[in-house]
């Protein structure tokens, strides 16, 4: 069969716009010196591509002709070159959109002394992709199936797709990523062709990946610690000594040294000598931050209005490496203060803490008060936090009626979050889920014995590329045999907002006792909602919500709310400004928000 054969290992034919442009500018640079000591006339000109609209920008921006317009020191002998150029050019940089049979016509006319060029160009047929053919050698044909049919998947070019040099370089490394990703830290291309047959407008792709042998990982090789023990990144690491090598377990390393409060920036590298396969070690970089930090934001939220928060951090408290933080935060609801003296991450991984905070919230015409004190120990591993406590809450609520209560309660607890999501900042696939679990024992400092369950869980499913289904449910309820006023205020349940149900006031669904609010027992919400993305970083979503908070669950009353929304993927995280109707109250709320509830 007649065609071309294209090796990106030797001289491809099919190059992309960046790599293509060395030889023309070096034969343009001969030009100008060459044509610059007969003191040449000098042309003026514009360029006009014609050419459909899959194409024009990258002729525009590539074309020698188009670009050495903007100077004022072309040559007529150096223009009469670019002129007879162009039809190459133009040639070479549609064959990277697979497009390898143009007909390009340039036409040159002069009025006033002014030349205009103009370049036609007609595509013809596109060039699509008639078979791929991807081969595996090395460990991978006998090891791990899994992984090879892993790579086979990312590999994102199909039989029917039109040929395109950008969507076969990027189909290939997808690919070749994907086999390095786990196991075969070593593996490379050895063999990548595309043969092109320009008179049936039809390629054949194929690639040759060398996976090489298994990789396990050894010791860590640290860098750049001064101020703070070197022991601390060792203590965090979750990584086992021949464990088989896993881009996401070293990227775990690096999440679980940044979760630290040490360490400014965080650089991990695995040295890929696959003659030295066994207990490769980990090269970690570290830049750490001073001993004394202060950090500090400004924020808006429809529910919660403009904001303030900052924290002051000294992290070398004994000359022990415990860092000792005293942050806070101000809003129109809520004014928050806390002081915490931490250890450094013991052995195991564990963070123990003291801390006392005071809170003073004001929503929906009642006031808490909640001071705390107590201790903890928490662990982040992998997609996993835990956290065991014991809180003393030391509570008083005012509302619209005299007489405040107050409530006190020891309270040992338990909390576990799980993210298992595809993109932890913009998630499409995957879950996140909450668990806390708590009690007290009237007489243990304790005004009511009472148990406390809460739970909240995202829900992620895509529909095609484009769109998506998120749902939410969220349980709370505090269980006693006495009175909600003799449990602290600040561990009941109210419900309303952007972050629960939509349409309805900043924790407005509750306990209504003379226009005061106030939180209950239980509380169940839940949503559902449609997102479209029209682009990568715009869509819009439509979404219903539902729920309730009540003291008694036989009296419950769902409040129901419904709505449309904009979503954008922004620098900084998601933001989602969303207009609810309360199907109940017969309102209309709006709603701004940035980040993932959770």
């Amino acid at each position: 069969m007649a065609g071309r054969s294209f090796d990106p290992l030797r001289a491809s034919r099919v190059k992309s716009p960046g790599a293509r442009r060395l030889p023309a500018l070096i034969v343009a640079c001969i030009a100008f010196v060459a044509f610059g000591f007969a003191a040449p006339a000098f042309a003026k000109y514009d360029v006009d591509v014609d050419a459909p609209r899959s194409v024009k920008k990258l002729l525009k921006d590539n074309l020698d002709i188009a670009r050495f317009a903007k100077r004022d020191n072309v040559s007529d002998d150096q223009f009469q070159f670019l002129v007879t150029a162009t039809p190459k050019d133009v040639r070479d940089l549609v064959a990277t959109e697979g497009y390898f049979t143009p007909v390009v016509r340039t036409d040159v006319t002069t009025e006033d002394d002014k030349r205009s060029v103009k370049v036609s160009v007609d595509l013809g047929p596109r060039t699509k992709v008639a078979s791929v053919q991807l081969q595996f050698t090395g460990a991978v044909s006998t090891e791990d199936v899994a992984q090879e049919n892993a790579a086979r998947f990312a590999f994102s070019v199909s039989e029917g797709d039109p040929f395109t040099q950008s969507g076969w370089d990027d189909a290939k490394n997808a690919a070749l990523r994907a086999l390095q990703s786990k196991r075969y830290l070593g593996a490379k291309i050895v063999r990548s062709q595309a043969r092109i047959n320009p008179r049936a407008h039809l390629a054949d792709l194929s690639v040759t990946f060398d996976s090489g042998p298994t990789f396990t990982l050894g010791k860590l090789d640290v860098s750049g610690p001064k101020r703070y023990p070197a022991w601390i990144i060792d203590h965090v690491n979750p990584i086992q000594d021949g464990e088989v090598y896993d881009v996401a377990r070293v990227n775990e390393l690096q999440r679980q040294i940044q979760n630290t409060p040490y360490y400014a920036s965080v650089a991990i590298d695995v040295d890929n000598d696959v003659s030295k396969p066994v207990e490769t070690p980990l090269h970690v970089k570290v830049s750490e931050y001073p001993y004394n930090s202060i950090r500090y934001g400004v924020g808006y939220a429809t529910d919660t209005g403009f904001h303030i928060q900052g924290a002051y951090s000294y992290l070398d408290t004994f000359g022990k490496a415990y860092p000792f933080t005293i942050s806070g935060r101000l809003d129109q609801t809520q004014q928050y203060g806390r002081v915490q003296l931490a250890m450094p991450p013991d052995s195991h991984g564990w963070v123990n803490a003291v801390f006392g905070s005071y809170t003073i919230t004001d929503v929906s015409s009642t006031k808490i008060y909640s001071g705390r004190i107590g201790v903890q120990r928490s662990r982040s591993r992998q997609n996993i936090d835990t956290t065991y406590s014991l809180t003393f809450y030391d509570d008083r609520l005012t509302q619209n009626e005299p007489n405040p209560s107050t409530a006190r309660a020891l309270v040992p607890a338990w909390s576990w979050v799980r993210r298992d999501v595809d993109d932890p900042l913009f998630p499409r696939r995957g879950n996140i889920i909450r668990a806390e679990a708590g009690f007290a024992v009237k007489g243990a400092l304790s005004d009511q014995t009472f148990a406390r369950l809460y739970t909240n869980a995202l829900q992620y499913v895509p529909l095609g590329k484009n769109d998506l289904l998120v749902f939410r449910a969220e349980f709370g309820g505090v269980f006693t045999s006495g009175p909600s006023s003799g449990v602290p205020a600040s561990l009941l349940f109210r419900a309303g907002g952007a972050n629960s149900v939509r349409g309805y006031s900043y924790l407005s669904i509750g306990n209504n006792v003379s226009g005061s609010i106030l939180p209950t027992k239980y509380m169940v919400t839940g949503s559902s909602e449609y997102q479209h993305w029209f682009t990568h970083d715009w869509g819009g979503a439509v979404f219903f919500d539902i729920g309730t908070a009540t003291d008694t669950w036989g009296e419950r009353v769902f409040q129901p709310g419904v709505g449309v929304g904009a979503r954008w993927r922004s620098p900084v995280g998601p933001v989602n400004v969303d207009v609810a109707y309360g199907l109940k109250n017969k309102s209309i709320k709006p709603y701004l928000t940035l980040g993932i509830a959770f």
